[in-house]
């Protein structure tokens, strides 16, 4: 058994292990949908290598492809996959930022970013504190959404989702602050939200740009984080 699980370590390691492959997953991290083209210029790749690499990822079930027209749509196989590539990059060794442009984009995605389908960064450790010290949600018991929580994100137009298999509020460890920002139904309904509503904008290589407060501020985010 043992043995098993070795071997089965070793074979994911190394399909993330290849550069290109892990500049993809990263690229997927923000929960949309990519042609191969895309990918390709995301990983810096010819578009045949990138249809191989594609491939490789889907077959280890990294990724799903759809077939749409004339292109063929990658995405991460869910959650959990996209969890597991966030949790990896807290332990990458991070090279020195090279020039004025690098060093604004790391600064946004810093501030705020997509962790697959919810918000990450200092946005989102700061919306899970809010959160909390409001009274929305309740670390007593685990993780519970409250009455006043609810009643919060209903006025926002919030859809809380009925308890299925994925957890309405999980943590997840936030690579760029290395504390927990909320996952789960809840935050991913709050970001569908947020960017149907207008409150936040999707940038390129996950940066979210905050375009109206008021809504953070109701749920508990500091004014102050948001200037």
């Amino acid at each position: 058994m043992v043995l098993v699980q070795t071997v089965g370590l070793a074979e994911v390691a190394a399909v993330l292990a290849e550069p290109s492959r892990a500049a993809m997953c990263l690229a997927l991290l923000d929960g949309r949908a990519w042609t191969v083209g895309e990918l390709a210029t995301a990983a810096e790749v010819g578009p045949s290598t990138a249809s191989e690499h594609v491939t490789r990822l889907r077959e280890s079930g990294f990724v799903t492809s759809a077939k749409q027209g004339r292109h063929s749509y990658v995405r991460l196989a869910g959650p959990r996959v996209a969890e597991l590539i966030e949790h990896l990059a807290q332990h990458a060794s991070h090279r020195p930022v090279r020039g004025l442009k690098e060093s604004v984009r790391v600064r946004r995605l810093a501030f705020a970013r997509t962790c697959y389908d919810h918000l990450a960064g200092r946005l989102g450790v700061a919306l899970r504190d809010g959160m909390v010290r409001a009274g929305l949600v309740d670390l007593g018991d685990g993780l519970t959404l409250t009455g006043r929580g609810r009643d919060v994100l209903a006025e926002l137009d919030v859809v809380v989702p009925s308890r299925g298999r994925r957890p309405l509020l999980r943590d997840c460890l936030d690579w760029t602050e290395r504390r927990d920002h909320f996952g789960g139904a809840v935050p991913a309904a709050l970001l569908a939200r947020a960017t149907a509503a207008g409150w936040v904008l999707r940038e390129s290589h996950r940066a979210v740009r905050v375009c109206v407060a008021e809504p953070f501020v109701r749920l508990g985010v500091e004014p102050e984080v948001l200037a």
